[in-house]
């Protein structure tokens, strides 16, 4: 009689640590493949006050796959910033770029920060990668490393292109003598080598170019800006 009632006991016990163990298992897989699926990103944000605009991030994933977000004034008389959220595909060209300073520069790891004393305050910059593997990050003002420079350059600029099309999309919808202004700026920073990706803002462009409202020159400009772009991307 007692060993007939241990039975099921065993038997509970057995099915409780087989479950156990299954659980265990499919934790290690669901764990393991949410890292193999972690593609690995190179971040920016900026911030300073005062300036326009006085924050803003972007963030390059190893797919190609990026993302921006900032807050400024579309104009003087603006009472408060406008948020912008722009979601685009970088060049294949700009990828390999970013993902080989971001190893050059050690992945942001330790110290990025010029040791020179009175150096004017250029607004705070972060640099973040992530991985399956790691996470890291580093603030400065400015940094004495190549690579470091190099990135900062490319963001801020590519920055400077997304801001265009921000703008560009308001003066389309709300304003459309101020393109021609708009666009003109954007050519001249464009050859000055003040701009990265502009395929970034081509679906306005080509909103542009494809409004038969709009002025024939203007619509040359965002035609010429398109060219650039292409050209560019090879």
């Amino acid at each position: 009689m007692e060993r007939r009632a241990l039975q099921p006991v065993e038997s509970f016990e057995c099915r409780f640590g087989v479950s156990v163990l299954v659980c265990l298992i499919l934790g290690c897989v669901i764990s393991t493949h949410s890292q193999q699926t972690v593609v690995p990103t190179v971040s920016f944000t900026f911030d300073f006050p005062g300036s326009d605009p006085d924050h803003y991030a972007i963030s390059v994933s190893e797919d190609g796959s990026a993302s921006y977000d900032s807050t400024s004034k579309l104009s003087p008389d603006s009472a408060a910033d406008d948020a912008y959220h722009s979601d685009f595909t970088v060049s294949q060209a700009a990828r390999a770029r970013v993902f080989d300073l971001a190893r050059r520069a050690h992945y942001f790891e330790g110290l990025i920060e010029s040791k020179g004393k009175n150096q004017a305050f250029t607004g705070t910059k972060t640099l973040t990668y992530k991985d399956a593997q790691k996470s890291t990050r580093a603030s400065y003002n400015n940094s004495p490393a190549p690579a470091v420079q190099e990135l900062t350059s490319f963001f801020q600029a590519l920055s400077n292109t997304l801001e265009f099309g921000h703008r560009l999309d308001h003066y389309f919808r709300y304003q459309k003598l101020a393109l021609d202004e708009e666009l003109k700026k954007m050519e001249e920073m464009s050859n000055a080598g003040r701009l990265e990706e502009i395929s970034s803002v081509a679906p306005v462009l080509q909103k542009i170019v494809d409004d038969p409202a709009v002025i024939k020159l203007v619509r040359a400009r965002a035609e010429h800006l398109l060219q650039l772009a292409k050209t560019r991307n090879k």
